[in-house]
């Protein structure tokens, strides 16, 4: 009797070891239910207020960084945790990270229309171009609606038409990718004399500035002085300007 006990034994004793070997680990992706209750898992969290994460270039220590947070949620989307998955390399700069996760808010997620808590993991970038002091020296130069026309005006020189007042433009000059730019357009005047369409002769080769110089004209009022020669009130007229974006001329 004793024998077989021991046998029995014996043989429950390499299975238990191999399960245990073998415990599955949490992956990030569909859901599961952990002993204190159901916890949904996203590879997407979604949120109400994303985390905003403040930083100066030294905290980068001259080079881009990046982490990924795991993020912990109570039923109504308050983060409850928040721990480094992988880091920066550098330990403030988790810390940061950390913070902003904490005072961030994540959208409540319902199964079978009760809420329930969520386990996610949300990933940073955080490049030298985008830190604050960069950036804030970056915007400190920009661009404004200095076309071949409005020179011209403000020099009381003759022009085809006349803006009423100068078009709203502030051209960041990062957009320019280290090269003159130059922008050619034209634009139609309906019989009321409001600006109705507006083409690009020349692309800048950027599209970003092509649709902010597109959008100013968009919105800029001009007036035409009449003449026999410009009965553009029962007609539409075109006419044409340019901008030229030089690099020394926004330092």
């Amino acid at each position: 009797m004793n024998k077989v006990l021991v046998l029995s034994c014996l043989l429950y004793l390499p299975v238990y070891s191999h399960g245990t070997e073998k415990l599955p680990t949490i992956k990030v992706e569909g859901t599961t239910t952990e002993q204190s209750g159901a916890q949904h898992l996203t590879t997407r969290i979604q949120w109400l207020k994303f985390p905003q994460v403040s930083y100066q270039t030294a905290d980068l220590k001259d080079e881009d960084r990046s982490a990924i947070i795991r993020v912990q949620t109570d039923k109504s989307g308050k983060v409850v945790e928040a721990d480094v998955q992988e880091s920066t390399g550098l330990r403030a700069l988790d810390q940061k990270l950390i913070r902003a996760v904490e005072a961030a808010k994540v959208k409540s997620v319902q199964k079978n229309g009760k809420a329930i808590p969520i386990v996610g993991y949300q990933t940073f970038t955080l490049s030298l171009n985008n830190a604050e002091d960069r950036v804030s020296q970056t915007k400190q130069c920009t661009y404004s609606f200095n076309s071949q026309n409005w020179i011209k005006q403000e020099k009381d020189k003759s022009v085809a038409f006349r803006y009423l007042q100068q078009p709203s433009l502030a051209l960041d000059q990062s957009l320019l990718k280290n090269k003159d730019r130059v922008v050619k357009f034209k634009f139609k005047l309906n019989k009321q004399g409001e600006i109705a369409q507006v083409k690009l002769t020349k692309l800048s080769g950027v599209n970003a500035i092509d649709q902010q110089v597109i959008e100013a004209v968009e919105h800029a009022q001009v007036s035409v002085k009449r003449s026999y020669r410009t009965l553009w009130i029962y007609k539409k007229s075109s006419f044409t300007d340019q901008i030229q974006f030089k690099q020394n001329d926004c330092k």
